[in-house]
């Protein structure tokens, strides 16, 4: 098939927009121009967000499959079950969240404010549990899963972060299609792509949908924020591939194709350090742009840092994939720089 063969539901408000941003391109020299496609500002649904692109391919299937419960898993301040959640209730249906304790954070407010908040008010069916972080399939979501059927539903699997499901790099395949018919729009073209990588299908989707170009002149880059490297490259190469194969690409990815960069992650997952902040602040005092210390931070720092090393050289046009996740900031109050 085709990508725009795959069914899909309307969830956005289109095309999410791309602008300069012209003071962070000074701030850092002035010699890479910085845009940002901002995935923050892509729907109504509570608040939007990259995950709400994904999952206009996965709810067409779970609706088509007469599915009358979304079941998903996240961390506490998981932007994910939030989205998950609010289309969940858009469209009529049930939802289950399973909450893990993906994160270690002391603030007495982390359990309480931020996406969970907003998830409860969406009136979310949350299960806690506390089990530590990890991008693989959990115990916990088979068990969620399972009770929706014990209740007489029909529940639709989705993993964590939309990502390792057969659908899962769909979303982000659109976006590369979506980011080439803009460029040619403003006659623009972005020679660097900057993602924020954890769960992976955001990274992978992009990275099967700008193979169907076929160019080797326009550079993905994948910034770890998981700290688990190796599991969160495989998963990205496995998603990435997959979706590859099921939209028709007609050839092998090739190695260069998937870069990830690591050195930016903190030093756990959902843990800032001094960068992920410096970085938060860079781009909230330039420009005004708000980006969270679990993902966008962290992708930011990486940007960041490799345009002052020169591994992003000077003369180079970047978009930067804003992914969303400031709903999350409430929770991390007590980090330095960010109360």
């Amino acid at each position: 098939m085709q990508l725009a063969d795959f069914p899909r539901h309307p969830l956005l408000f289109g095309p999410s927009p791309i602008h300069r941003l012209p003071r962070l391109s000074e701030a850092l020299g002035g010699e890479v121009d910085i845009w940002a496609k901002r995935e923050d500002c892509n729907s109504g649904i509570a608040f939007g967000g990259n995950k709400v692109r994904k999952l206009e391919y996965l709810v067409a299937d779970a609706l088509a499959q007469g599915c009358d419960t979304l079941v998903s898993i996240g961390g506490i301040q998981s932007n994910h079950t939030r989205q998950v959640t609010g289309v969940a209730r858009h469209l009529g249906l049930g939802c289950v969240t399973v909450q893990e304790g993906w994160v270690d954070w002391p603030d007495m407010n982390y359990d309480k404010v931020g996406n969970i908040q907003l998830t409860r008010i969406m009136g979310g069916d949350i299960r806690i549990d506390p089990a530590g972080f990890d991008i693989g399939i959990r115990d916990s979501w088979k068990d969620a899963l399972a009770s929706v059927e014990a209740a007489g539903g029909k529940p639709y699997p989705i993993p964590a972060g939309a990502s390792d499901h057969p659908l899962g790099g769909l979303g982000f395949a659109n976006w590369a299609v979506e980011l080439a018919t803009q460029e040619c729009e403003i006659d623009m073209f972005f020679d660097h792509v900057v993602v924020c990588t954890v769960t992976g299908s955001s990274h992978a989707g992009m990275i099967a949908g700008f193979a169907l170009e076929d160019r080797d002149d326009r550079r993905i880059i994948g910034i770890d924020a998981s700290a688990t490297l190796d599991k969160t490259v495989d998963q990205v190469t496995r998603i990435a591939t997959n979706t590859a194969d099921k939209i028709d690409l007609g050839r092998d990815l090739r190695n260069d194709e998937i870069h990830i960069v690591s050195g930016y992650e903190g030093p756990a997952y959902g843990v800032p350090d001094q960068q992920t902040i410096d970085a938060i602040h860079l781009a909230a005092r330039t420009e005004g742009m708000l980006t969270d210390p679990v993902y966008e931070g962290k992708s930011m720092a990486g940007m960041i840092g490799m345009i002052r090393t020169g591994e992003i050289p000077a003369g180079s046009t970047v978009i930067y994939c804003h992914l969303g996740g400031q709903p999350c900031l409430p929770a991390y109050a007590g980090a330095p720089g960010l109360g």
